[in-house]
Protein backbone atom coordinates (compact mmCIF):
# COMPACT_ATOMS: atom_id res chain seq x y z
CA UNK A 1 0.00 0.00 0.00
CA UNK A 2 1.42 3.38 -1.02
CA UNK A 3 1.92 5.69 1.94
CA UNK A 4 -0.57 8.46 1.28
CA UNK A 5 1.90 11.10 2.51
CA UNK A 6 4.40 10.16 -0.21
CA UNK A 7 1.85 9.75 -3.02
CA UNK A 8 2.36 13.41 -3.98
CA UNK A 9 6.05 12.86 -4.73
CA UNK A 10 5.60 9.39 -6.22
CA UNK A 11 3.46 10.80 -9.04
CA UNK A 12 6.54 12.53 -10.45
CA UNK A 13 9.30 10.26 -9.11
CA UNK A 14 7.93 6.96 -10.47
CA UNK A 15 7.85 7.89 -14.19
CA UNK A 16 11.08 9.89 -13.86
CA UNK A 17 13.12 7.04 -12.37
CA UNK A 18 11.39 4.43 -14.52
CA UNK A 19 12.54 6.29 -17.62
CA UNK A 20 16.12 5.77 -16.44
CA UNK A 21 15.46 2.09 -15.69
CA UNK A 22 13.90 1.57 -19.13
CA UNK A 23 16.87 3.21 -20.80
CA UNK A 24 19.20 0.72 -19.10
CA UNK A 25 17.06 -2.42 -19.20
CA UNK A 26 15.97 -1.80 -22.78
CA UNK A 27 19.51 -2.24 -24.07
CA UNK A 28 19.42 -5.87 -22.88
CA UNK A 29 15.83 -6.73 -23.81
CA UNK A 30 13.38 -4.33 -25.44
CA UNK A 31 10.48 -6.48 -24.24
CA UNK A 32 11.10 -5.07 -20.74
CA UNK A 33 10.23 -1.50 -21.80
CA UNK A 34 6.45 -1.85 -21.84
CA UNK A 35 6.00 -3.64 -18.48
CA UNK A 36 8.31 -1.15 -16.72
CA UNK A 37 6.39 1.79 -18.21
CA UNK A 38 3.08 0.15 -17.33
CA UNK A 39 4.20 -0.42 -13.72
CA UNK A 40 5.32 3.21 -13.41
CA UNK A 41 2.08 4.68 -14.73
CA UNK A 42 -0.09 2.30 -12.71
CA UNK A 43 1.76 3.40 -9.58
CA UNK A 44 1.44 7.07 -10.51
CA UNK A 45 -2.23 6.66 -11.36
CA UNK A 46 -2.91 5.05 -7.97
CA UNK A 47 -0.95 7.87 -6.31
CA UNK A 48 -3.06 10.45 -8.15
CA UNK A 49 -6.32 8.90 -6.95
CA UNK A 50 -4.98 8.62 -3.38
CA UNK A 51 -3.98 12.29 -3.53
CA UNK A 52 -7.30 13.51 -4.91
CA UNK A 53 -9.17 11.60 -2.16
CA UNK A 54 -6.91 13.25 0.45
CA UNK A 55 -7.59 16.68 -1.03
CA UNK A 56 -11.36 16.08 -0.99
CA UNK A 57 -11.24 14.93 2.66
CA UNK A 58 -8.57 17.22 4.12
CA UNK A 59 -8.07 20.18 1.78
CA UNK A 60 -4.91 21.53 0.18
CA UNK A 61 -1.76 19.39 0.48
CA UNK A 62 1.68 21.01 0.88
CA UNK A 63 4.69 18.78 0.25
CA UNK A 64 8.17 20.24 0.84
CA UNK A 65 10.89 18.70 -1.32
CA UNK A 66 13.89 17.81 0.83
CA UNK A 67 12.19 19.34 3.86
CA UNK A 68 13.15 22.87 2.76
CA UNK A 69 10.54 25.45 3.74
CA UNK A 70 9.22 27.81 1.06
CA UNK A 71 9.89 30.37 -0.30
CA UNK A 72 13.53 29.21 -0.33
CA UNK A 73 12.66 25.57 -0.95
CA UNK A 74 10.52 24.08 -3.71
CA UNK A 75 7.06 23.04 -2.62
CA UNK A 76 4.52 20.76 -4.28
CA UNK A 77 1.00 22.04 -3.75
CA UNK A 78 -2.10 19.99 -4.56
CA UNK A 79 -5.51 21.61 -4.36
CA UNK A 80 -8.84 20.63 -5.91
CA UNK A 81 -7.90 22.10 -9.30
CA UNK A 82 -4.57 20.42 -9.96
CA UNK A 83 -5.71 17.20 -8.26
CA UNK A 84 -8.26 16.95 -11.08
CA UNK A 85 -5.61 17.75 -13.71
CA UNK A 86 -3.20 15.17 -12.25
CA UNK A 87 -5.85 12.45 -12.50
CA UNK A 88 -6.45 13.48 -16.13
CA UNK A 89 -2.72 13.28 -16.92
CA UNK A 90 -2.20 9.80 -15.50
CA UNK A 91 -5.48 8.28 -16.73
CA UNK A 92 -4.85 9.57 -20.26
CA UNK A 93 -1.19 8.50 -20.27
CA UNK A 94 -2.07 5.02 -18.96
CA UNK A 95 -4.81 4.48 -21.54
CA UNK A 96 -2.57 5.81 -24.33
CA UNK A 97 0.25 3.51 -23.20
CA UNK A 98 -1.99 0.44 -23.41
CA UNK A 99 -3.28 1.57 -26.79
CA UNK A 100 0.21 2.11 -28.20
CA UNK A 101 1.53 -1.37 -27.28
CA UNK A 102 0.82 -2.86 -30.74
CA UNK A 103 1.06 0.24 -32.90
CA UNK A 104 4.53 1.16 -31.67
CA UNK A 105 5.83 -2.24 -32.78
CA UNK A 106 4.61 -1.50 -36.31
CA UNK A 107 5.41 2.22 -36.54
CA UNK A 108 8.71 2.40 -34.63
CA UNK A 109 10.11 -1.13 -34.31
CA UNK A 110 13.70 0.11 -34.00
CA UNK A 111 12.89 2.97 -31.62
CA UNK A 112 10.86 1.23 -28.91
CA UNK A 113 13.47 1.97 -26.23
CA UNK A 114 13.57 5.68 -27.10
CA UNK A 115 9.78 5.92 -27.30
CA UNK A 116 9.08 4.54 -23.83
CA UNK A 117 11.91 6.54 -22.24
CA UNK A 118 10.65 9.79 -23.74
CA UNK A 119 7.04 8.86 -22.99
CA UNK A 120 7.68 8.57 -19.24
CA UNK A 121 9.82 11.71 -19.16
CA UNK A 122 7.01 13.66 -20.82
CA UNK A 123 4.46 12.36 -18.30
CA UNK A 124 6.80 13.24 -15.41
CA UNK A 125 7.27 16.74 -16.83
CA UNK A 126 3.54 17.34 -17.26
CA UNK A 127 2.81 16.10 -13.73
CA UNK A 128 5.61 18.26 -12.32
CA UNK A 129 4.30 21.35 -14.14
CA UNK A 130 0.87 20.72 -12.65
CA UNK A 131 1.96 20.05 -9.10
CA UNK A 132 4.77 22.55 -8.48
CA UNK A 133 4.24 25.66 -6.39
CA UNK A 134 7.39 27.38 -7.69
CA UNK A 135 7.30 29.61 -10.78
CA UNK A 136 10.89 28.84 -11.89
CA UNK A 137 10.54 25.12 -11.21
CA UNK A 138 7.51 25.30 -13.50
CA UNK A 139 9.76 26.62 -16.26
CA UNK A 140 12.25 23.76 -15.77
CA UNK A 141 9.50 21.14 -15.94
CA UNK A 142 7.93 22.94 -18.90
CA UNK A 143 11.21 22.52 -20.77
CA UNK A 144 11.47 18.83 -19.80
CA UNK A 145 7.99 18.32 -21.24
CA UNK A 146 8.79 20.36 -24.33
CA UNK A 147 12.10 18.66 -25.14
CA UNK A 148 10.61 15.18 -24.79
CA UNK A 149 7.57 16.11 -26.91
CA UNK A 150 9.89 17.48 -29.65
CA UNK A 151 11.77 14.17 -29.66
CA UNK A 152 8.61 12.05 -29.59
CA UNK A 153 7.23 13.91 -32.59
CA UNK A 154 10.56 13.67 -34.44
CA UNK A 155 10.46 9.85 -34.16
CA UNK A 156 8.10 9.95 -37.15
CA UNK A 157 8.95 10.30 -40.83
CA UNK A 158 10.71 13.19 -42.60
CA UNK A 159 7.65 15.41 -42.44
CA UNK A 160 7.62 14.88 -38.67
CA UNK A 161 11.22 16.14 -38.48
CA UNK A 162 10.28 19.43 -40.14
CA UNK A 163 7.14 19.76 -37.99
CA UNK A 164 9.19 19.07 -34.86
CA UNK A 165 11.75 21.70 -35.87
CA UNK A 166 9.00 24.31 -36.27
CA UNK A 167 7.63 23.24 -32.89
CA UNK A 168 11.10 23.67 -31.34
CA UNK A 169 11.42 27.22 -32.68
CA UNK A 170 8.00 28.38 -31.46
CA UNK A 171 8.19 26.35 -28.26
CA UNK A 172 11.52 27.95 -27.38
CA UNK A 173 10.06 31.40 -28.00
CA UNK A 174 7.15 30.57 -25.70
CA UNK A 175 9.41 29.23 -22.95
CA UNK A 176 11.70 32.27 -23.24
CA UNK A 177 8.77 34.66 -22.90
CA UNK A 178 7.59 32.83 -19.79
CA UNK A 179 11.10 32.85 -18.27
CA UNK A 180 11.51 36.58 -18.91
CA UNK A 181 8.16 37.18 -17.20
CA UNK A 182 9.21 35.14 -14.17
CA UNK A 183 12.49 37.07 -14.13
CA UNK A 184 10.59 40.35 -13.89
CA UNK A 185 8.51 38.95 -11.03
CA UNK A 186 11.63 37.83 -9.17
CA UNK A 187 13.34 41.20 -9.60
CA UNK A 188 10.28 42.98 -8.21
CA UNK A 189 9.41 40.57 -5.39
CA UNK A 190 12.54 38.57 -4.53
CA UNK A 191 10.50 35.36 -4.52
CA UNK A 192 9.62 32.55 -6.92
CA UNK A 193 7.11 30.72 -4.69
CA UNK A 194 3.62 31.16 -6.16
CA UNK A 195 1.86 31.56 -2.81
CA UNK A 196 4.49 34.09 -1.76
CA UNK A 197 4.07 36.01 -5.02
CA UNK A 198 0.31 36.14 -4.51
CA UNK A 199 0.75 37.90 -1.15
CA UNK A 200 3.46 40.33 -2.35
CA UNK A 201 2.04 41.41 -5.74
CA UNK A 202 -1.08 43.35 -4.55
CA UNK A 203 1.22 46.06 -3.14
CA UNK A 204 3.12 46.33 -6.45
CA UNK A 205 0.31 46.31 -9.00
CA UNK A 206 0.99 49.90 -10.12
CA UNK A 207 4.54 48.95 -11.13
CA UNK A 208 4.97 48.77 -14.89
CA UNK A 209 7.33 45.79 -14.53
CA UNK A 210 4.48 43.70 -13.11
CA UNK A 211 2.32 44.46 -16.16
CA UNK A 212 5.25 43.53 -18.42
CA UNK A 213 5.71 40.30 -16.44
CA UNK A 214 2.05 39.44 -16.86
CA UNK A 215 2.15 40.05 -20.62
CA UNK A 216 5.30 37.93 -21.02
CA UNK A 217 3.99 35.04 -18.90
CA UNK A 218 0.64 34.99 -20.72
CA UNK A 219 2.32 35.28 -24.12
CA UNK A 220 4.63 32.37 -23.33
CA UNK A 221 1.81 30.14 -22.11
CA UNK A 222 -0.37 31.04 -25.11
CA UNK A 223 2.38 29.94 -27.49
CA UNK A 224 2.65 26.65 -25.59
CA UNK A 225 -1.10 26.01 -25.79
CA UNK A 226 -1.31 27.02 -29.48
CA UNK A 227 -3.78 29.84 -28.86
CA UNK A 228 -4.63 31.63 -32.13
CA UNK A 229 -2.71 33.27 -33.82
CA UNK A 230 0.20 31.43 -32.14
CA UNK A 231 -1.06 28.02 -33.24
CA UNK A 232 1.10 27.54 -36.34
CA UNK A 233 3.24 24.73 -34.91
CA UNK A 234 0.39 22.48 -33.77
CA UNK A 235 -1.39 21.05 -36.86
CA UNK A 236 1.70 19.58 -38.51
CA UNK A 237 3.34 18.51 -35.23
CA UNK A 238 0.36 16.46 -34.09
CA UNK A 239 -0.66 15.08 -37.49
CA UNK A 240 2.79 13.98 -38.70
CA UNK A 241 3.89 12.46 -35.39
CA UNK A 242 3.59 8.68 -34.87
CA UNK A 243 -0.02 7.87 -33.90
CA UNK A 244 1.19 6.57 -30.52
CA UNK A 245 2.79 9.95 -29.83
CA UNK A 246 -0.32 11.85 -30.95
CA UNK A 247 -2.48 9.87 -28.52
CA UNK A 248 -0.41 11.21 -25.63
CA UNK A 249 0.60 14.68 -26.78
CA UNK A 250 -2.67 15.86 -28.36
CA UNK A 251 -4.93 15.27 -25.31
CA UNK A 252 -2.48 16.61 -22.70
CA UNK A 253 -0.06 19.32 -23.88
CA UNK A 254 -2.58 22.05 -24.64
CA UNK A 255 -4.80 21.17 -21.67
CA UNK A 256 -1.95 21.34 -19.14
CA UNK A 257 -0.95 24.69 -20.68
CA UNK A 258 -4.51 25.96 -20.17
CA UNK A 259 -4.27 24.83 -16.54
CA UNK A 260 -0.97 26.77 -16.20
CA UNK A 261 -2.67 29.88 -17.59
CA UNK A 262 -5.51 29.58 -15.07
CA UNK A 263 -3.01 28.92 -12.26
CA UNK A 264 -0.93 32.00 -13.12
CA UNK A 265 -4.05 34.18 -13.51
CA UNK A 266 -5.60 33.32 -10.17
CA UNK A 267 -2.83 31.88 -7.95
CA UNK A 268 -0.08 34.39 -8.75
CA UNK A 269 -1.88 37.46 -10.02
CA UNK A 270 -5.48 38.11 -8.99
CA UNK A 271 -8.87 38.68 -10.67
CA UNK A 272 -9.03 42.35 -9.70
CA UNK A 273 -5.69 43.06 -11.39
CA UNK A 274 -6.50 41.09 -14.55
CA UNK A 275 -10.13 42.00 -15.11
CA UNK A 276 -10.37 45.48 -13.55
CA UNK A 277 -6.92 47.10 -13.49
CA UNK A 278 -5.68 45.72 -16.84
CA UNK A 279 -9.17 44.96 -18.22
CA UNK A 280 -7.82 42.33 -20.60
CA UNK A 281 -11.05 40.35 -20.77
CA UNK A 282 -12.44 42.68 -23.45
CA UNK A 283 -9.43 41.80 -25.66
CA UNK A 284 -8.94 38.10 -24.96
CA UNK A 285 -12.55 36.88 -25.29
CA UNK A 286 -12.92 38.31 -28.83
CA UNK A 287 -9.57 36.71 -29.71
CA UNK A 288 -10.91 33.39 -28.37
CA UNK A 289 -13.95 33.87 -30.59
CA UNK A 290 -11.70 34.27 -33.64
CA UNK A 291 -9.71 31.19 -32.55
CA UNK A 292 -12.86 29.06 -32.37
CA UNK A 293 -14.16 30.21 -35.77
CA UNK A 294 -10.75 29.88 -37.45
CA UNK A 295 -10.15 26.39 -36.02
CA UNK A 296 -13.60 25.20 -37.02
CA UNK A 297 -13.42 26.49 -40.60
CA UNK A 298 -9.90 25.07 -40.98
CA UNK A 299 -11.10 21.67 -39.76
CA UNK A 300 -13.88 21.80 -42.33
CA UNK A 301 -11.33 22.22 -45.12
CA UNK A 302 -9.16 19.19 -44.23
CA UNK A 303 -9.11 15.85 -46.03
CA UNK A 304 -6.87 14.08 -43.50
CA UNK A 305 -8.44 12.82 -40.27
CA UNK A 306 -5.56 13.76 -37.99
CA UNK A 307 -5.13 17.21 -39.55
CA UNK A 308 -8.88 17.78 -39.08
CA UNK A 309 -8.64 16.84 -35.40
CA UNK A 310 -5.66 19.17 -34.86
CA UNK A 311 -7.66 22.17 -36.06
CA UNK A 312 -10.53 21.12 -33.81
CA UNK A 313 -7.97 21.29 -30.96
CA UNK A 314 -7.16 24.89 -32.00
CA UNK A 315 -10.87 25.71 -31.69
CA UNK A 316 -11.12 23.86 -28.35
CA UNK A 317 -8.25 25.96 -26.96
CA UNK A 318 -10.36 28.99 -27.84
CA UNK A 319 -13.23 27.46 -25.84
CA UNK A 320 -11.12 27.18 -22.69
CA UNK A 321 -9.31 30.51 -22.97
CA UNK A 322 -12.58 32.34 -23.62
CA UNK A 323 -14.27 30.65 -20.68
CA UNK A 324 -11.43 31.55 -18.30
CA UNK A 325 -11.46 35.20 -19.43
CA UNK A 326 -15.23 35.70 -19.17
CA UNK A 327 -14.49 36.88 -15.62
CA UNK A 328 -17.32 35.01 -13.95
CA UNK A 329 -17.76 31.80 -11.98
CA UNK A 330 -19.82 30.00 -14.62
CA UNK A 331 -17.37 30.64 -17.43
CA UNK A 332 -14.36 29.56 -15.38
CA UNK A 333 -16.25 26.43 -14.26
CA UNK A 334 -16.84 25.62 -17.92
CA UNK A 335 -13.18 26.21 -18.81
CA UNK A 336 -11.92 23.92 -16.03
CA UNK A 337 -14.51 21.25 -16.80
CA UNK A 338 -13.58 21.44 -20.48
CA UNK A 339 -9.95 20.61 -19.62
CA UNK A 340 -11.26 17.24 -18.42
CA UNK A 341 -13.83 16.82 -21.19
CA UNK A 342 -11.56 17.83 -24.06
CA UNK A 343 -8.65 15.67 -22.86
CA UNK A 344 -10.86 12.57 -22.96
CA UNK A 345 -12.62 13.54 -26.22
CA UNK A 346 -9.32 14.19 -27.98
CA UNK A 347 -7.84 10.94 -26.66
CA UNK A 348 -10.89 9.02 -27.88
CA UNK A 349 -10.78 10.40 -31.42
CA UNK A 350 -6.99 10.14 -31.81
CA UNK A 351 -7.20 6.52 -30.67
CA UNK A 352 -9.81 5.82 -33.35
CA UNK A 353 -7.61 7.37 -36.04
CA UNK A 354 -4.61 5.46 -34.66
CA UNK A 355 -6.54 2.18 -34.95
CA UNK A 356 -7.54 3.02 -38.54
CA UNK A 357 -3.91 3.79 -39.42
CA UNK A 358 -2.82 0.52 -37.79
CA UNK A 359 -5.26 -1.53 -39.87
CA UNK A 360 -5.48 0.42 -43.13
CA UNK A 361 -2.16 2.34 -43.22
CA UNK A 362 -4.13 5.46 -44.17
CA UNK A 363 -5.47 8.50 -42.30
CA UNK A 364 -7.32 10.21 -45.17
CA UNK A 365 -11.07 10.64 -45.02
CA UNK A 366 -11.32 8.08 -47.83
CA UNK A 367 -10.11 5.45 -45.34
CA UNK A 368 -13.45 5.84 -43.52
CA UNK A 369 -15.32 4.17 -46.42
CA UNK A 370 -17.48 1.33 -45.03
CA UNK A 371 -15.59 1.56 -41.73
CA UNK A 372 -18.79 0.66 -39.83
CA UNK A 373 -18.73 -2.78 -41.47
CA UNK A 374 -14.98 -3.23 -41.45
CA UNK A 375 -14.29 -2.07 -37.85
CA UNK A 376 -17.64 -2.01 -35.98
CA UNK A 377 -16.31 -1.54 -32.41
CA UNK A 378 -13.92 1.21 -33.48
CA UNK A 379 -16.79 2.87 -35.35
CA UNK A 380 -19.06 2.90 -32.28
CA UNK A 381 -16.23 4.49 -30.26
CA UNK A 382 -15.82 7.05 -33.04
CA UNK A 383 -19.52 7.91 -32.91
CA UNK A 384 -19.42 8.45 -29.14
CA UNK A 385 -16.29 10.62 -29.43
CA UNK A 386 -17.85 12.62 -32.26
CA UNK A 387 -21.10 13.14 -30.30
CA UNK A 388 -19.05 14.43 -27.36
CA UNK A 389 -17.10 16.82 -29.59
CA UNK A 390 -20.33 18.09 -31.17
CA UNK A 391 -21.89 18.49 -27.71
CA UNK A 392 -24.73 15.98 -27.71
CA UNK A 393 -26.04 14.94 -24.25
CA UNK A 394 -25.38 12.98 -22.11
CA UNK A 395 -21.70 13.19 -23.16
CA UNK A 396 -19.38 15.52 -21.27
CA UNK A 397 -18.99 17.79 -24.32
CA UNK A 398 -22.57 19.00 -23.91
CA UNK A 399 -22.12 20.06 -20.28
CA UNK A 400 -18.87 21.97 -20.81
CA UNK A 401 -20.50 23.96 -23.63
CA UNK A 402 -23.54 24.53 -21.42
CA UNK A 403 -21.38 26.16 -18.74
CA UNK A 404 -19.40 28.18 -21.29
CA UNK A 405 -22.54 29.48 -23.04
CA UNK A 406 -24.20 30.24 -19.69
CA UNK A 407 -21.12 32.20 -18.59
CA UNK A 408 -21.13 34.14 -21.86
CA UNK A 409 -24.84 34.97 -21.47
CA UNK A 410 -24.15 36.39 -18.00
CA UNK A 411 -21.59 38.80 -19.47
CA UNK A 412 -23.44 39.41 -22.78
CA UNK A 413 -20.52 38.11 -24.86
CA UNK A 414 -22.77 37.29 -27.81
CA UNK A 415 -19.93 36.87 -30.29
CA UNK A 416 -18.44 34.13 -28.08
CA UNK A 417 -21.83 32.37 -27.89
CA UNK A 418 -22.09 32.56 -31.69
CA UNK A 419 -18.60 31.03 -32.02
CA UNK A 420 -19.48 28.14 -29.69
CA UNK A 421 -22.69 27.36 -31.57
CA UNK A 422 -20.97 27.78 -34.95
CA UNK A 423 -18.21 25.40 -33.87
CA UNK A 424 -20.76 22.79 -32.78
CA UNK A 425 -22.55 23.03 -36.12
CA UNK A 426 -19.29 22.71 -38.06
CA UNK A 427 -18.29 19.70 -35.93
CA UNK A 428 -21.68 18.15 -36.62
CA UNK A 429 -21.26 18.69 -40.36
CA UNK A 430 -17.71 17.27 -40.39
CA UNK A 431 -18.51 14.18 -38.33
CA UNK A 432 -21.85 13.38 -39.97
CA UNK A 433 -20.11 13.57 -43.33
CA UNK A 434 -17.68 10.94 -42.03
CA UNK A 435 -20.60 8.86 -40.71
CA UNK A 436 -22.10 8.94 -44.20
CA UNK A 437 -18.85 7.76 -45.79
CA UNK A 438 -18.49 5.12 -43.08
CA UNK A 439 -22.00 3.74 -43.63
CA UNK A 440 -22.64 4.20 -47.34
CA UNK A 441 -19.20 4.73 -48.86
CA UNK A 442 -18.17 7.52 -51.19
CA UNK A 443 -20.51 8.64 -53.94
CA UNK A 444 -19.56 6.86 -57.19
CA UNK A 445 -17.91 9.12 -59.75
CA UNK A 446 -20.38 8.11 -62.49
CA UNK A 447 -23.35 9.20 -60.40
CA UNK A 448 -25.03 5.74 -60.47
CA UNK A 449 -25.86 3.75 -57.38
CA UNK A 450 -23.61 0.80 -56.70
CA UNK A 451 -24.10 -1.93 -54.15
CA UNK A 452 -21.59 -1.97 -51.33
CA UNK A 453 -18.98 -4.69 -51.74
CA UNK A 454 -18.77 -7.58 -49.34
CA UNK A 455 -16.41 -6.48 -46.60
CA UNK A 456 -14.94 -8.75 -43.95
CA UNK A 457 -14.71 -7.56 -40.36
CA UNK A 458 -11.10 -6.69 -39.57
CA UNK A 459 -11.05 -5.05 -36.16
CA UNK A 460 -8.11 -3.50 -34.29
CA UNK A 461 -6.28 -5.70 -31.72
CA UNK A 462 -7.82 -6.16 -28.27
CA UNK A 463 -5.01 -4.10 -26.69
CA UNK A 464 -6.29 -1.16 -28.76
CA UNK A 465 -10.01 -1.84 -28.40
CA UNK A 466 -10.06 -2.04 -24.59
CA UNK A 467 -8.59 1.44 -23.90
CA UNK A 468 -10.70 2.88 -26.75
CA UNK A 469 -13.93 1.48 -25.30
CA UNK A 470 -12.99 2.60 -21.77
CA UNK A 471 -12.31 6.12 -23.05
CA UNK A 472 -15.63 6.24 -24.92
CA UNK A 473 -17.52 5.05 -21.84
CA UNK A 474 -15.74 7.68 -19.75
CA UNK A 475 -17.14 10.42 -22.00
CA UNK A 476 -20.65 9.33 -21.02
CA UNK A 477 -19.75 8.69 -17.37
CA UNK A 478 -18.15 12.12 -16.97
CA UNK A 479 -21.27 13.69 -18.46
CA UNK A 480 -23.58 11.76 -16.13
CA UNK A 481 -21.51 12.72 -13.07
CA UNK A 482 -21.01 16.35 -14.10
CA UNK A 483 -22.74 17.70 -11.00
CA UNK A 484 -20.52 15.67 -8.66
CA UNK A 485 -17.32 16.70 -10.49
CA UNK A 486 -18.30 20.36 -10.41
CA UNK A 487 -19.50 20.32 -6.80
CA UNK A 488 -16.74 18.23 -5.22
CA UNK A 489 -13.74 19.56 -7.17
CA UNK A 490 -14.27 22.52 -9.48
CA UNK A 491 -16.34 24.89 -7.32
CA UNK A 492 -13.73 24.63 -4.54
CA UNK A 493 -11.02 25.89 -6.89
CA UNK A 494 -12.75 29.09 -7.98
CA UNK A 495 -10.99 32.24 -6.76
CA UNK A 496 -12.55 34.64 -4.26
CA UNK A 497 -13.62 37.90 -5.86
CA UNK A 498 -14.54 36.54 -9.27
Amino acid sequence: MIASEQAVALMVVLPLLSALVINMAGWFDRRLCFPIALFALLGSCCSAFITVSRVIKSGVIHYRLGGWAPPMGIEYVVDHLNALVLVIIFVVSLLALLFSYKSIQVELPEKILQFYTLYLLLVAGLAGMTITGDAFNLYVLMEISALTSYALIALGDKRALVASFNYIILGTIGASLYLLGVGHLYIMTGSLNMADLQTILPALLDARAIAVAFVLVMGGVWVKMAFFPMHGWLPNAYSYAPSSTSCLVAPLMTKVSVYIMIRMMFSVFNPNYIFVYLDWGRLVVPLATVAIIFGSISALAQKDLRKMLTYIIVAEVGYMVGGAWLANVTGLTGAIYHILADAMMTLCLFMVVGAIIYKLKDSSMDSMEFIFRRMPVTSVVFVIGAFAMIGIPPTCGFFSKWYLISGAIETSQWHYIFALLFSSLVNAFVFFRLFEIGFFGKKPADGHDHHAPEIAVSEAPVTMLVPMVLTALSLIAIGIYTNEIVTVLITKTLPVGL
